[in-house]
């Protein structure tokens, strides 16, 4: 009973265990703020790519698709381009394959023109390099046209089809207008790191 009753050394205990609780929630509020800064540079890292991607749709579709609908040879554009701009650009795709994807539909495209879109880093019809911020390093956007339906809007060397409507009194016939229409996957990614990467799928009707 004399050793049952002795309290010497509770204190000691106490204290322990609250010291010890005391840094379990201390090390809850490290990893939490841990977690978060990473998360947060991981978004900043994915809005850097997906800003990247983006200007990958600019391109295509301000700067090529407008170029190259009414036959003009993907080689023959690039080469058009300032310098500066033409280091910018690298292609795979055919010239034959890339004024098949702009002017026909997909099951006429050429035999060997690819529409997978499982891996477009790997089959990209072509590749747009975008400067970093320095010091960090550049960006290259991968680019793929991977379906197409046939419009008949009015370029060189297009011929308009459809129903048409006459105007009243005129004769003149204007053809309902059934836009191109373009599937194209982007994948931007960080030179240095490709887990750095945004993927987008864009329809374009032109």
């Amino acid at each position: 009973m004399k050793y049952c009753k002795n309290q010497k050394g509770i204190a000691l205990v106490t204290a322990l265990l609250i010291t010890l609780i005391s840094l379990a929630i201390i090390m809850a509020v490290i990893y939490f703020v841990t977690q978060g800064t990473k998360i947060s540079s991981l978004e900043k890292r994915y809005q850097t790519a997906l800003d990247a991607s983006y200007g990958g749709v600019e391109i295509i579709t301000k700067d090529i698709i407008p170029q190259t609908i009414g036959g003009t040879a993907l080689s023959s554009l690039v080469s058009s381009f300032p310098a500066t701009y033409q280091g910018m650009i690298s292609r795979q795709v055919t010239d034959a394959c890339f004024t098949d994807k702009m002017t026909k539909s997909t099951s006429n495209w050429a035999t060997g023109c690819s529409t997978t879109i499982t891996d477009v880093k790997a089959t990209y019809d072509f590749k747009v390099t975008l400067s970093g911020i320095a010091p960090q390093p550049n960006f290259t956007v991968y680019a793929k046209v991977v379906d197409t339906v046939k419009g008949n809007t009015d370029t060189s060397g297009l011929v308009l089809e459809g129903t048409g409507v006459a105007e009243s009194g005129s004769g003149i016939v204007t053809p309902q207008h059934f836009p191109y229409t373009y599937r194209v996957e982007i994948q931007g990614e960080r030179q240095t790191n490709p887990d750095e990467r945004a993927n987008l799928s864009a329809l374009y009707a032109y």
